[in-house]
């Protein structure tokens, strides 16, 4: 039975002819919400030891630390070519002279066909689009933008730093040529609705995204959500009511646009809610029979 969205690892499938697998490195970079450039502390939500690489594998090569993704990876994977993904902290938040150094070295294994850079929309200027579209020339490069909400009254309580407008112009600025673009949203703040979630949907249609990757809230260990999760308890969405947001979310969504993420995980010992006790699998085949149950599916209201 077709899957009822655009699912990245089918559209991979579909460009290359084969399995192309993520292998994570760590950069080195900083963010300047959290080095006092914008502000200090970071994303109120954010402990990047729950998603990323660990600091220390900064301390080896990029190359270092691809061949041993791709070690790694193929013991599980069987692929044979890689996208590498540079995701912790803010990806283009260092001079271009670091950057090229940096991608070029990634770029410089015979099994990588691309890179997928994570970064903040205030860290990108013309110099590094120019950079980068010189690459996407021979390679596939994604840039991969964290909005997290397009409510401003959100990233201020979340100590983004930047507004959805700085968002909206970096995606404008990088939407020339072959550069690919993701977007990452967060669904579940409390003091959100499901109006301004479903609005966020008809946004993103009438900018020019490639990928989307969504996850739920999850409150962890030593951030500045979970210190006050755990002094003043909040409600949590259910993993029912995330599903039933995200379905039609999905379902005003532009067929076109490409699903990397829906579901996001953390090791257990820094999770302070959201026990679901389901794997990223088991959530993507519940989500998609409840999905086939009701006759949803990506797009199915979208309005161009």
């Amino acid at each position: 039975m077709k899957t009822p969205f655009n699912q990245y690892s089918q559209y991979l499938k579909n460009k290359y002819g084969a399995r192309i697998q993520k292998i994570t490195v760590h950069g080195g970079f900083s963010c300047p919400n959290r080095d006092g450039t914008v502000g200090v502390g970071g994303c109120t939500y954010c402990n990047n030891k729950t998603f990323a690489a660990p600091d220390y594998i900064a301390d080896y090569t990029i190359l270092e630390q691809v061949n041993h993704g791709i070690k790694v990876s193929k013991l599980r994977y069987k692929a044979d070519q890689y996208i590498v993904y540079f995701q912790a902290y803010s990806n283009t938040y260092a001079p271009l002279a670091k950057l090229k150094v940096l991608f070029s070295e990634a770029l410089s294994h015979p099994q990588v066909v691309g890179l997928s850079i994570g970064t903040r929309p205030d860290c990108i200027d013309f110099e590094k689009i120019k950079y980068l579209l010189e690459l996407a020339q021979h390679h596939d490069i994604t840039v991969e933008y964290g909005l997290e909400s397009m409510s401003n009254e959100t990233l201020n309580k979340i100590n983004r730093g930047h507004t959805f407008e700085s968002f909206e112009s970096a995606v404008n600025l990088t939407s020339f040529g072959k550069i690919k673009i993701c977007t990452h949203l967060i669904i579940g703040f409390p003091w959100e609705t499901k109006a301004q979630i479903l609005q966020t949907a008809q946004v993103i249609n009438k900018l020019p995204i490639d990928f989307l990757k969504i996850h739920q809230l999850h409150i962890v260990k030593d951030t500045v959500m979970g210190r006050e999760y755990e002094q003043n308890p909040f409600k949590m969405q259910s993993m029912d009511e995330y599903m039933d947001v995200l379905i039609d979310f999905l379902e005003l969504l532009d067929p076109k646009i490409v699903i990397q993420r829906m579901y996001g995980e953390s090791p257990k010992e820094y999770l302070l809610s959201q026990p679901w006790g389901v794997s990223m699998s088991e959530f993507l085949k519940i989500l998609i029979d409840k999905m086939h149950s009701k006759g949803a599916y990506q797009g199915r209201l979208f309005n161009p």
